[in-house]
């Protein structure tokens, strides 16, 4: 069977491999120009179509993907006379593999089915490498006769892919996800600048934590860096770890709950992106904790 033609946009780590692993897997893409010019030449010598806006994105596609860092971002390239929903085509898809604040994404899927297209929400779980080799985690949701028509796709791209409910289910969860992940990080890192400001040993620390109920594989990305000096486990910058928990925060507040427990999480990434931390990795937030408590 012939391939769907692909357009995307957002060619950051992530979305330059995902656009890596489509062309291997033989897929047509169209992108666009963005900040990440070299991203976008490296496609586009692996046979990528480049078109100057994202209406001429949704053109020339039957899937318009987007992985782009924020929900105003994504807004940006879907809304407008250059946007992806004034260049789309009666029955196409637009996925949203990004971590975008769920009322936002509900808002655009009514627009997109004003539009003739049809909605899903995607956010991912892994690393660039994993986009690679095909082995995301997915966490897809909205019209389910859509997301069984792209699930080929999508299973060229993820090892496991979920569909889990009604448009916006998946930032949901994704968002409760990296809420729960940088609340522990920030925990462990805590934990080991504390063992810094009473002098026990780091590693001493971590040895009696992870032989009980504590171990878990986020307190081992932390102490990957903390004790053995290596961040790249947890490959996720503290700049995003402040704006995933935000958007948290703002989506309990549509609820209409005080969200509690990320107040702490939020307020140490916060504070460390003020201090010039936030292009740092979040196992770094270690570093941040430790220099304040020793000053």
């Amino acid at each position: 069977m012939t391939k769907p033609a692909i357009g995307f946009i957002g060619l950051g780590l992530m979305g330059s491999a995902m656009v890596e692993r489509l062309q291997a897997q033989g897929y047509g893409v169209s992108v666009m120009a963005n900040r990440s010019r070299g991203n976008v030449d490296a496609a586009v010598a692996r046979g990528a179509t480049e078109v100057g806006t994202a209406r001429e994105v949704a053109a020339a596609s039957e899937i318009v993907m987007l992985c782009m860092d924020t929900s105003d971002s994504v807004e940006a390239r879907m809304r407008g006379p250059d946007g992806v929903i004034a260049g789309l085509t009666s029955g196409s898809v637009v996925i949203d593999f990004g971590t975008s604040l769920p009322a936002s994404t509900r808002a655009l899927g009514g627009e997109v089915i004003q539009a003739g297209g049809t909605y899903l929400d995607a956010p991912l779980g892994r690393t660039p490498s994993h986009a690679r080799d095909g082995l995301l985690n997915i966490m897809c949701s909205g019209d389910k006769a859509s997301f069984d028509r792209v699930r080929p796709v999508l299973d060229d791209l993820g090892e496991n892919v979920f569909h889990l409910g009604d448009l916006g289910s998946g930032h949901t969860i994704k968002l409760i996800n990296n809420f729960f992940a940088m609340t522990t990080a920030n925990a462990m890192s805590e934990a080991f600048a504390m063992a810094d400001v009473m002098e026990i040993d780091r590693q001493a620390v971590y040895d009696v934590m992870a032989a009980g109920p504590l171990r878990s594989g986020m307190m081992d990305f932390v102490k990957a860096y903390a004790v053995d000096g290596d961040p790249q486990q947890l490959a996720f910058a503290v700049k995003n770890g402040a704006k995933d928990v935000g958007y948290y925060v703002q989506m309990a507040k549509d609820a209409g709950v005080d969200s509690i427990m990320s107040k702490c999480a939020l307020n140490g990434l916060t504070l460390a992106r003020e201090d010039g931390r936030g292009e740092d990795l979040v196992p770094k937030m270690v570093d941040f904790y430790s220099a304040r408590y020793k000053a």
